[in-house]
């Protein structure tokens, strides 16, 4: 075990799931939820935690909160042991669990923030100046005195970090904490946690369906899938191992006259045949775009990145990287 704020080797949680054999017999069978991860992070680091539904993330999470006894494996949370260390561990960690509230129901917003304090045992000082800084960077002031019962979802979850937040955690796990919420909400909770990252104080684990969270927030990407991980490096490193290819949509003068393009390829052609869809297979755009405008008259075009989402799928469905590979990359 290493000196890093997460360090877990050779997780492991197993379950007992009992089916039918026939009319009165059964069959019990040990399953493998989380089956030998790895997962070190380091202080200040931000990791998004991806996976298909029953691939383990939940599950990971509970053990490195103490909620879950591990089957196997070795696990430490700022140096702790979670479960048989676990009233030691909540000083240091924070959590919020998509819309399992932390907060009392009845009571109005404020109140439940100053009885968190009287249960982590926060100094009045560092209380009120953490709040202060977390009621300014959450915009709370104009629902603080309402009831809980009485937010709104995006309210209620500024709340969530809120109190997840007032002892001070080393680490904060975030279980999708931007599910149901509108447009405007999410922004501010990206926003939220964007400067959370690059304070570099918290150690953030995140783990969510919505991609565009990942992308915005999770400089390191950690994916698993039937309880293994499956990729631990940048968002830029799935795509290479994937060959992401970037698009050119292009909308011409003139019907599209069928050319070959060396280093691209036909997707689409649309519109009578006066917009073309190209992936890039080992050209730059500029050298497409260039070779285009040599053979047709060009009215507009736009450069497309790849997209998470279909890297991601890709990656879900069991996708070999090598298999999967095409001549050039992004």
């Amino acid at each position: 075990m290493t000196s890093a704020v997460i360090d877990a080797r050779g997780l492991r949680k197993e379950f007992t799931v009992t089916t039918k054999a026939g009319r009165l017999r059964r069959i019990r069978r040990r399953i493998a939820a989380v089956d030998g991860v790895d997962l070190v992070v380091e202080r200040g680091e931000t990791v998004g935690y991806l996976g298909p539904n029953g691939a383990g993330k939940s599950t990971t999470l509970k053990m490195l909160t103490g909620v879950l006894m591990p089957s196997g494996g070795q696990v430490r949370v700022c140096g702790l042991v979670p479960v048989s260390q676990r009233r030691r561990l909540v000083s240091h960690i924070g959590v919020v669990f998509g819309q399992r509230s932390q907060l009392w129901y009845d009571l109005p917003l404020r109140d439940s923030f100053e009885l968190a304090r009287h249960i982590w045992r926060v100094p009045p000082g560092e209380h009120a100046a953490r709040l202060a800084r977390l009621r300014r960077d959450l915009e709370l002031d104009p629902f603080l005195d309402t009831p809980v019962r009485q937010l709104s979802l995006g309210q209620r979850m500024r709340g969530e970090l809120t109190i997840a937040l007032l002892h001070g955690p080393a680490v904060l796990f975030l279980d999708e904490p931007t599910i149901g919420l509108d447009v405007v909400s999410k922004q501010a909770v990206r926003a939220f946690l964007t400067e959370l990252r690059d304070a570099g104080d918290t150690t953030v684990v995140l783990t969510t369906h919505d991609l565009a969270d990942i992308e915005r927030l999770c400089p390191r990407l950690v994916v698993i899938d039937h309880g293994r991980v499956v990729h631990d490096g940048t968002l830029d490193e799935l795509h290479a191992a994937y060959r992401s290819k970037r698009r050119i949509v292009v909308d011409l003068d003139v019907p599209w006259p069928g050319m070959d393009l060396p280093g691209a390829s036909v997707d689409s052609v649309e519109a009578d045949g006066y917009r073309v869809t190209l992936s890039l297979e080992g050209a730059t755009a500029g050298e497409v775009v260039a070779r285009l405008a040599q053979a047709v008259p060009l009215r507009d075009l736009s450069v497309q990145e790849p997209e998470i989402e279909d890297v991601v799928a890709r990656l879900y469905a069991g996708a070999n990287p090598v298999e999967t590979a095409a001549p050039g990359d992004r």
